[in-house]
């Protein structure tokens, strides 16, 4: 490193103000445009204001946007069908640009103090000289002509400038001074001006340079390239480098983007010479990709919707449905930065330059044999991968979900959610329902890889049962009874009472009060029982099994009707003697007009009264609608025929008793 360069740094800004004017006169006797280390660093400051400021560059790959020239695109960006587009941080631009703007506006004003002397042509002259020896003032050289020149030992001491071995042949400039003796000669100034041309030559022809990074600054790096060169923390990478500290003592290679060797100032980029580097490979990369191709590539970053894989120059979006078969709750379930993998190009846009990238297509399909895995009525072994308020999802295998609706879910409870039962990863057996792979859809059931209870309890209380529970619910039409817990039976209001008629359920029943009821019915394929109350105590069922038709039987005239009489046969048994079966037409319409009123109740039916009980014959028996037919005629002729018969069999020994003298014996005995 050269003094001006080395032996000054930012502090020089706040240097005593003699201090600059001793300065400034050196830089005058030196004619060295870029004397002092304080305007070096005033150069660097400049440097960053401009790079700020100025309008960018364009790109290797044709961008010539300005977020483009500040910070690199994010990877990925625009990627077709995703409807996705990392956007450019702005925001940041802006920063790291007032950042490096910011170097200090103390230096550029400590600038405009130092003049820029010009050289006479004397002074300017370069020549080849053969070193002599060394002494305390500085290294003695041969100019010729029996002169000697003499190069400053602080040449030496203040820079890191190794000192030229004895008898070799050396360029100095020569300076208007002479000391002792010798002429003054200037070995650095030489040195100097050589590492400006190469700079410059560097510079047109956009060759690439190795420098070394000495310092941080505000903004970015001062890398040694034979002078300070300022390299903007937003040309380092493609990418924003969060830490540029570590990079201290490096050696990279960069590009001059920008020289004014007036001024002495250099900026550099490393940048440029990736997107350079990325272009070729991008170029070259094109070429050879083909849809359905499989490429290897690694994950540059991750994102909410997908992850973006570098394949060696272009970047393509692995979207967050093409990463696995299964349920994917966030790209970086499945991949990590960095992370080398193989993918298959799904889709391909040469002229956008966009890759549609896919992971799991490198995989079978679950789904293609899933109905022969899987089928109907088949039992299975899965994991709750989620729960939703309609149901949960069961995993079956990596790909395969199904849909346990709560419905399926329990036989008994009544689930108010899903998350009641069960919880996401927990393992369940269930049923598969139904299967539909060209949908990708399978239904499940959990109840139904457990034993119905409801048939079991079927089985327990079989028709015929009586039970008790508790009023669950009331409708319009009865009341819901609840047996045991998911088995209910359904009381109807006609199954009430045998007497009286239920219009009202409300009026009979009240929710949670306990009901004996015997079960009428079972309905299993529709899950119903029926129930009744007035059932339990059956005196019509007793009756019925106690009597048949033919039979004869006492009862009491209830009430009379037009079409007959009512008799009561027991405690709330009815049954009904029709006009028909009361006595012969003949003598019905001869005793109409004397037993029957034309208006009024009816008194009488025939020989009937209320009140007054009668033989009758059981003529009709109807145990599902609960009615009796009755016949007080026939019951009359079997009576008479009996007590003939009985008369016979009496007087079979008497030679002199007629049939005649029985007739008369019945009418004396009525």
């Amino acid at each position: 490193m050269f003094p001006d360069h080395d032996n000054q740094s930012t502090a020089a800004a706040a240097a005593p103000a003699q201090d600059a004017e001793s300065e400034k006169a050196k830089a005058a006797n030196d004619g060295n445009p870029a004397s002092t280390g304080a305007s070096e660093v005033v150069a660097d400051v400049n440097a960053a204001r401009e790079e700020a400021t100025a309008t960018p560059v364009p790109q290797a790959d044709g961008d010539s946007r300005p977020e483009a020239a500040a910070t690199p695109a994010a990877p990925g960006a625009g990627q077709e069908g995703h409807g996705k587009e990392a956007a450019a941080p702005v925001d940041a631009e802006a920063a790291a640009a007032a950042e490096e703007a910011a170097g200090s506006e103390e230096m550029s004003k400590l600038m405009e103090q130092y003049g820029e002397p010009q050289e006479t042509a004397s002074s300017n002259e370069i020549i080849e000289v053969k070193v002599v020896a060394y002494t305390e003032q500085g290294v003695v050289v041969d100019l010729g002509q029996k002169t000697e020149g003499l190069i400053p030992a602080v040449e030496f001491s203040e820079t890191d400038i190794p000192r030229p071995e004895p008898n070799a042949t050396i360029e100095v400039q020569r300076t208007s001074e002479s000391k002792e003796g010798y002429i003054i000669v200037s070995y650095q100034k030489v040195l100097r001006r050589r590492t400006w041309e190469r700079i410059d030559a560097a510079f047109k022809a956009k060759d690439t340079v190795t420098g070394k990074v000495v310092d941080r600054i505000k903004g970015g790096l001062v890398v040694d390239v034979g002078v300070r060169a300022f390299l903007p923390g937003s040309q380092y990478d493609l990418r924003p480098t969060q830490n540029l500290d570590n990079l201290l003592g490096q050696e990279i290679q960069v590009r001059i983007t920008k020289l004014n060797r007036r001024r002495g100032n250099v900026v550099v980029s490393r940048r440029a010479l990736l997107e350079e580097e990325l272009h070729a490979k991008r170029a070259a990369l094109m070429e050879t990709l083909t849809e359905g191709q499989t490429v290897h590539g690694h994950v540059k970053n991750v994102t909410e919707y997908g992850a973006f894989v570098d394949l060696g120059g272009i970047d393509g979006l692995l979207h967050l449905t093409d990463l696995s078969w299964g349920r994917v709750k966030h790209p970086s379930d499945v991949v990590k930065p960095e992370q080398e993998l193989d993918v298959i190009i799904l889709k391909f846009d040469k002229e956008k330059q966009r890759v549609s990238l896919g992971l799991k297509q490198l995989a079978a399909d679950p789904w293609v044999n899933a109905a022969e895995k899987y089928p109907a009525g088949g039992k299975v072994r899965g994991k709750v991968v989620g729960v939703v308020d309609y149901g949960v999802f069961v995993e079956l295998e990596q790909g395969v979900e199904g849909l346990v609706h709560v419905s399926e879910m329990s036989w008994n409870k009544k689930v108010t959610h899903p998350s009641k039962l069960v919880k996401v990863g927990e393992e369940v057996d269930v049923v598969v329902l139904d299967i539909k792979p060209s949908d990708r859809r399978v239904s499940l059931g959990m109840k139904q890889a457990l034993p119905d209870p409801w048939l079991q309890t079927a089985e327990k209380y079989p028709v015929g049962t009586v039970v008790t529970g508790k009023v669950r619910n009331i409708a319009e039409f009865g009341a819901f009874i609840e047996i045991e817990d998911g088995f209910d039976g359904l009381v109807h209001v006609g199954d009430v009472s045998w007497t009286g008629r239920v219009k009202n359920p409300h009026e009979v029943f009240r929710k949670g009060e306990p009901i004996t009821a015997k079960v009428l019915k079972i309905d299993p394929e529709n899950r119903r029982v029926s129930l009744g109350i007035k059932q339990v105590n059956d005196i019509w069922g007793d009756w019925f099994k106690a009597h048949k038709v033919g039979q004869l039987v006492k009862g009491k005239v209830s009430r009379i009707a037009t079409f007959g009489a009512f008799v009561e046969l027991g405690e709330n048994i009815e049954a009904l003697c029709h006009n028909t079966e009361i006595e012969d037409r003949r003598r019905r319409d001869e005793g109409a007009s004397m037993h029957r009123p034309t208006t009024g109740p009816l008194k009488s039916a025939g020989p009937l009264e209320p009140g007054k009980e009668y033989d009758f014959k059981i003529i009709k028996i109807s145990p599902e609608t609960r009615r009796i037919g009755l016949s007080y005629r026939a019951a009359v002729k079997q009576v008479e025929r009996r007590e003939i018969d009985q008369y016979k069999s009496a007087t079979k020994s008497s030679s002199t008793a007629t049939i005649g003298d029985a007739i008369q014996s019945k009418l004396s005995a009525r």
